[in-house]
Formats: C-alpha cells, sequence, structure tokens
C-alpha cells in the first residue's frame, strides 16, 4: 500500500512538472529570446552554460543555465584562487565567491534575478531534474553532504526547493543540507505546489541571491 502511494505520488509529481515546463517555455520564450540577444551582444559566446552536476542515483547530467561568467571563467577561477589566498579561504567554504571577477555585468543582473536558471525547464522534461527537489550539486560538494548524500540521491534535483524559500545564500552550508533533509521526509505534491508558490516572491525580491 505503502509502495503504490509513492508510487502514485511520483507519476503526480513527474505529470505536473512536465506541463508546468511547458507551460512556462511558451509564455516565456519571448522573454528568453530576449535574454539570449543581450548576452550574445553584451559578452559574445555561448549563450548556455552546462554545467556537469550530480543527478538523481549519483549519475551525472548537464544542468543547462544561460551563461553569466565570461567564457575564460575556469582558467580565471584557477589564476584567482592561486593569487588570493582570503578568494580561495572563501571558495573552499563556500563553493563560490561573494564578489567573482569571472561574472560579467549582465551574468550578475540574470544571477540576482534567477533568470539564468530558466533553460532548466528543459531538464526537467528532459527528466534529469525536478520544479522542486534539493539544488543540483557539483561533485566537490559531495563531501559536504556526508552520510546525508544517499538521501541526496534519493530524488531528481529541482529547481527550486526548501533551501530557495528560505533565505538561500543567507544561510550556511549545513542549513542547506537539513533543509534538504526536512523536504525528503515531507516531500508530497502539496508541498511541491507550496515550494513552486513560494518561489514567486522569493524570485520577485531575490531573497537571498547574490
Amino acid at each position: 500500500m505503502v509502495r503504490r502511494q509513492a508510487t502514485s505520488m511520483q507519476i503526480a509529481i513527474r505529470a505536473t512538472d512536465i506541463v508546468i515546463s511547458i507551460v512556462a517555455l511558451v509564455l516565456l520564450s519571448p522573454m528568453l529570446l530576449i535574454l539570449a540577444l543581450v548576452i550574445l551582444a553584451t559578452d559574445p559566446g555561448p549563450i548556455l552554460f552546462a554545467h556537469r552536476r550530480v543527478g538523481q542515483g549519483g549519475a551525472y547530467f548537464r544542468c543547462f543555465k544561460f551563461r553569466t561568467m565570461v567564457v575564460n571563467a575556469e582558467a580565471r577561477l584557477t589564476e584567482l584562487l592561486e593569487a588570493d589566498p582570503e578568494a580561495r579561504a572563501e571558495w573552499m567554504m563556500h563553493h563560490k565567491l561573494l564578489k567573482d571577477p569571472r561574472i560579467t555585468p549582465f551574468g550578475r543582473f540574470l544571477r540576482k534575478s534567477s533568470l539564468d536558471e530558466l533553460p532548466q525547464f528543459v531538464n526537467v522534461l528532459l527528466g534529469n531534474m525536478s520544479l522542486v527537489g534539493p539544488r543540483p550539486i557539483v561533485a566537490a560538494e559531495v563531501p559536504r553532504y556526508g552520510r546525508h548524500f544517499i538521501a541526496y540521491c534519493s530524488v531528481k534535483p529541482g529547481i527550486t526547493g526548501l533551501w530557495q524559500v528560505s533565505g538561500r545564500n543567507n544561510t550556511g552550508y549545513g542549513r542547506r543540507v537539513a533543509m534538504d533533509r526536512l523536504y525528503l521526509r515531507r516531500r508530497s505534491l502539496v508541498l511541491n505546489l507550496r515550494i513552486l508558490f513560494l518561489t514567486v516572491p522569493a524570485v520577485v525580491f531575490a531573497s537571498g541571491s547574490c
């Protein structure tokens, strides 16, 4: 009985993911085109950035985002971390930099508004992400989850989640892991819809973004 309920919930969540993603991509297509053109005009190069992330079952997948960094971002990061001990310490602690010199001016706007994540609706349609779930992590972040990494791998990562509507970057990484665990214990279609509803004001007011 429990297994049947879990299967029904998974089917309902997947169906909701597909319907909302298709509607979102159709309605947002003019905006997506404009954003793509601005990226090309302000910093010529690829429009999308496909980052290798850890997904369900520990399998890797390409997570799509609008490109917000300069084309040679990885090389620039390596140079920065080698030359700046404070930046290296910040990167080791948070796996991000508050003042990241690799981010383009328009890319900073995209990140602040979370518009850079809109292409992830394609990931949802491809089946390697869900609308709601733990945010997809990179391999270097796996140790931060420790023994809870198995729980992280039990579901698809999401475009939004409990962390996004609870302060996001204003919370520490340990709090982020705790929120993922809480979500996994209470996961349901109703909770997903509630998080989606709360995501709207969080994005509009750029709550916890950087």
